[in-house]
């Protein structure tokens, strides 16, 4: 044997061997394993546990604090400010430590339980890093569209395989630990430890939450949930995101508060006749006005068309849920008219009630009247369960970024340029005879917003920012928002072409994730965005502020649409505004509805269910293939239709097959995937593979294979 050979083999014996001993000193249990020391440390920890929970207890939600503030000073400022707070997190830690009396493998059960809440700390630091509201139970639900969408502000591909190689380690050493770790040795008290953890558990957590609610020393609700983990703690905060959900039965709900509801409303909403004109509603992804902003200047006006807008028609002021990220809680009070404020902590209803529950949306009531209701949005279709959410709320048509053919990115590559809006939005009005409501949401100024300058001589370029990498992010945002107020303006001019009543309404769902605070803003409240409309009906300039629940009432109202349980209701206090209503017993009101639509008896509906949800249908255009034509040269075949997209995968037998897009009619595959006879069928796939849409079945005739039935004649 070459002697090459001989030293490899040798390396080789010597690496096994190692993994050997590795896994001998990690997982093989030996007696006499702990020094005497060792021992005598547990046998105190054993002795005084109740004490060195405590003291742990403390520990773990200062460390906790530390990584979600991400400062030293701010952590203490919670101890400080919150001591009652901060004593009420630790005894919810304390109570979950009281498990491992339970169990012999106590050091075991003590890590594995201070990991958890410390990774959770991690995690929600690490959000805290890339948008402004904290990590909510809910998020949870939404991992399998983050996973879908690596390389972008959210993650990337690098930053998750890191994640998934320290949980491998760290599952390692955690069974290195059951293994080899110590046990207790002493008598276990089969009745009395078991009932000592449960009145822990089940009588002193519930009684210290009572308390601490009732004497506000923690809050039950969060308007501003970001504010509200300042304030409450992490711990408490997070906790109760998880058995916080739903909305709870209004004390004051029953079929008379429901019936008295109705009665006012259909007596008070005035019934005129509407002209029923097309509706747009444009959701502006993170969008701000940067005129709106006290410390920063641009050296010219990046949003002129939406200025003009603002100067002559209708707009104002619109407060919505959430602030630097959750999108789809704004879009939820857009839709339904009903309020977050009612759920949960950090609730996502698309992710939650929505998920079993149709709902009473703008789109089903406008359809009660003959309108084609469809959404527009140059982004994933499954991204916050969006296609099941708005198949629950009514829409006809959902033209998601799989239904587009979409060739231009914005300059982070990211995501999809807006400008591919103005045909597709023109497309679903199209698609129907009468009149539409058309939801179109953008994404064009959505973050990551870059650091480093990647823009070449930017048009527009910002002063006043406290530093340079916030000057370079924000550069990049008024650019981009230029492009959205391009896009807007070719819309609009689209729209003006056509011989058709039309009021469009724009609003921004949230401001961006650029750490604002509310002295930063103008108006002083960053749950304030900005509302613009515009209409070719002559419809006169009223401005008002609004609640995101109340934009789509409010612009129903305006062209004598009176249509809708919660519509009516919202109406109703809009047209006695002047009168300042009692709002408390507006709000009232609406919760007691809003419970009786989603969770209650439906008292509004007599007890049925009078809007279903959607057969939804995604995309506007159908998938065809027209024709196959064969290149020998570079052993392809070329298949020639209509309405190709880079998420449009081909099949041939009902098997997919690799495939190159070439344009939006022309796909290429293979020819040693097919053959004569064949059944090639293409499909429109979101995330998971999910099938948005299939195109007709085309059979393959090879014209290279000679006809049986020809030769024998």
């Amino acid at each position: 044997m070459p002697k090459s050979n001989h030293r490899l083999s040798a390396i080789g014996q010597k690496i096994k061997k190692g993994f050997q001993a590795v896994g001998r000193f990690l997982f093989v249990r030996t007696e006499h394993a702990h020094s005497e020391r060792f021992e005598k440390v547990v046998d105190v920890l054993n002795r005084y546990a109740v004490l060195f929970h405590i003291a742990l207890s403390l520990s773990i939600v200062f460390v906790v604090e530390l990584i979600s503030r991400r400062s030293v000073l701010s952590a203490l400022n919670f101890i400080r400010i919150h001591p009652l707070a901060y004593l009420y997190n630790s005894f919810i830690v304390f109570a979950s430590l009281m498990l491992v009396f339970l169990f012999r493998r106590r050091g075991f059960f003590r890590v594995l339980i201070t990991s958890f809440w410390v990774l959770l700390g991690i995690i929600n630091g690490c959000i805290l890093s890339n948008r402004v509201t904290p990590f909510t139970y809910t998020d949870l639900k939404c991992v399998s569209d983050l996973l879908s969408m690596t390389n972008t502000n959210y993650f990337t591909a690098q930053q998750a395989t890191a994640v998934v190689f320290g949980f491998v380690i760290f599952i390692l050493l955690m069974v290195a630990l059951f293994i080899k770790g110590p046990r207790y040795q002493g008598k276990k008290h089969p009745v009395a430890y078991p009932l000592s953890v449960l009145a822990v558990l089940f009588i002193g957590i519930p009684a210290a939450t009572s308390a601490a609610t009732n004497t506000h020393i923690v809050d039950t609700y969060f308007y501003n949930i970001a504010q509200g983990y300042e304030d409450n703690g992490f711990i408490y905060s997070f906790s109760s995101s998880v058995v916080n959900r739903g909305m709870s039965k209004p004390e004051t709900y029953s079929k008379e508060t429901i019936d008295t509801i109705e009665n006012q409303v259909n007596t008070q909403v005035a019934k005129t006749k509407s002209s029923k004109p097309n509706i747009i509603c444009i959701l502006l992804e993170s969008f701000v006005d940067p005129e709106e902003l006290t410390y920063l200047k641009t050296n010219k006006d990046p949003i002129s068309f939406y200025h003009y807008l603002e100067d002559n028609y209708t707009s104002g002021y619109l407060t919505v849920p959430v602030v630097g990220a959750g999108t789809a809680n704004t879009e939820f009070e857009i839709l339904t008219g009903m309020s977050m404020q009612y759920f949960g902590t950090g609730e996502y209803p698309y992710k939650t009630i929505l998920k079993q529950t149709d709902c009473e949306s703008i789109a089903s009531d406008l359809s009660k009247i003959g309108y084609g209701t469809h959404v527009v949005h140059n982004n994933g279709g499954n991204f916050y369960s969006r296609a099941n959410a708005f198949s629950m709320m009514g829409f006809d048509t959902f033209t998601s970024k799989e239904c587009m053919n979409i060739t231009e990115f914005t300059p982070n590559g990211n995501w999809a340029e807006d400008a591919i809006l103005v045909n597709e939005t023109i497309k679903a009005l199209d698609a129907t005879e009468g009149s539409d409501f058309v939801y179109t949401i953008t994404v064009g100024t959505h973050g990551d917003y870059p650091k480093q300058p990647i823009l070449d001589n930017p048009e527009f370029v910002v002063t006043g920012a406290n530093s340079e990498e916030s000057a370079n992010q924000w550069t990049y945002f008024v650019n981009q928002a230029h492009k959205t107020d391009l896009f807007i303006q070719n819309l609009v001019t689209e729209l003006d072409k056509r011989d058709e009543d039309t009021i469009v309404v724009m609003f921004g769902d949230h401001l961006p994730t650029m750490g604002l605070t509310n002295e930063d803003t103008v108006p002083g409240d960053i749950y304030k965005t900005k509302y613009q409309t515009w209409n070719n009906m002559g419809l006169e300039k009223q401005d008002a502020d609004l609640y995101a629940y109340q934009l789509l009432a409010s612009v129903t109202d305006s062209v004598g649409i009176h249509e809708g349980t919660i519509w009516k209701y919202h109406q109703n206090e809009l047209a006695n505004n002047e009168a300042k209503l009692d709002r408390d017993a507006y709000l009232n009101g609406l919760e007691n509805l809003q419970y009786d639509l989603l969770y209650g008896d439906r008292f509004a509906y007599n007890g049925e269910d009078l809007y279903p949800a959607t057969e939804i249908v995604m995309g506007i255009d159908e998938v065809v293939i027209e024709k196959a034509q064969r290149f020998e040269i570079s052993n392809a075949l070329m298949l020639t239709g209509s309405s190709f997209t880079p998420w449009t995968r081909v099949y041939v037998n009902d098997s997919r097959v690799d495939s190159v897009l070439v344009d939006g009619k022309h796909m290429r595959i293979s020819l040693d995937d097919v053959e004569d006879g064949d059944v090639i069928q293409m499909k429109v796939l979101g995330s998971s593979n999910s099938v948005f849409r299939v195109s007709n079945e085309f059979v393959y005739d090879d014209p290279t294979v000679e006809d049986t039935e020809t030769t024998e004649e």
